[in-house]
Formats: C-alpha cells, sequence, structure tokens
C-alpha cells in the first residue's frame, strides 16, 4: 500500500511540473533562459527546459527526490540505500509513464 501511495505521488508531482499552471512562470523563464547565447547558461538551461517538458525525464527526478526521503525499493528490496534510490527514480520513470500513457488514451477516446 505505501508503495502504490509513493508512485500516485510521483505521479502527482510530476504532472503539476509538467502541467501544472502553478509552474507555468518557471516553465516559461527556463524555457527563454535556454535562448541566451552565453555559454555554459544555454546549456544548462536548455536541458531544464527539456526536463521540464517532458514525463519520463522529470519523474525519473522526482523519484530521485523522493526516494532520498522514503524508498519503497530500499524499504521491500532490502536494497543499498544509494542504489535503492537510483531505482526509485526507474520506478517512479515507468509507473508515471504507464499511469500517463492510460490517462492520454482515455482523453484521445472519449466521445
Amino acid at each position: 500500500m505505501e508503495t502504490l501511495i509513493w508512485i500516485l505521488s510521483a505521479y502527482g508531482m510530476t504532472n503539476i511540473l509538467v502541467y501544472g499552471s502553478i509552474f507555468e512562470g518557471v516553465r516559461n523563464t527556463i524555457h527563454n533562459l535556454s535562448n541566451v547565447k552565453i555559454f555554459g547558461i544555454r546549456e544548462i538551461f536548455t536541458f531544464l527546459s527539456g526536463l521540464i517538458s517532458c514525463v519520463m525525464c522529470t519523474s525519473t527526478w522526482v523519484g530521485f527526490l523522493m526516494g532520498y526521503f522514503f524508498s519503497p525499493t530500499t524499504t521491500h528490496l532490502l536494497l543499498h540505500p544509494y542504489l535503492g534510490i537510483f531505482f526509485d527514480g526507474m520506478l517512479a520513470s515507468g509507473s508515471v509513464w504507464m499511469i500517463n500513457a492510460i490517462v492520454e488514451w482515455f482523453e484521445e477516446n472519449r466521445k
């Protein structure tokens, strides 16, 4: 049950970061800064712009962050904490992608 709540929390956090209107200003600012011609800054903001526009990318980092505070893979699989955080990112990415694919399918196929 804890893992299911963790996955749903990762989905919610990812959805808010990628699609939520509360972070729209932040996303637009990061996207605009990715067009700056200053060496070093452009690459960082281009990376961040791609990160916050991709559900799989964002959910991986959300999983890393959430795994730092509570790790379902470390708890249930008895992995080393650092290895557990890595697998938490993978668990979040796959789970969020699956939930998002199902939601998008229903959005496209409703009458």
